[in-house]
């Protein structure tokens, strides 16, 4: 699956980051869907931090 561009957040914590951007990246795609930019049937979410 592509990268979100610009899916990109900081926390006082690595773990605060983290949710702030899962979450970030769950509403961008959401938006996709609702907006019919995204297949729903194709959609698989997985997240990776570096």
């Amino acid at each position: 699956m592509p990268a979100l561009a610009g899916v990109m957040c900081y926390g006082e914590t690595r773990d605060d980051a983290v949710a702030r951007v899962q979450a970030l990246a769950l509403r961008v795609i959401a938006d996709r869907l609702e907006h019919g930019q995204t297949e729903p049937s194709l959609l698989n979410v997985s997240f990776e931090a570096a």
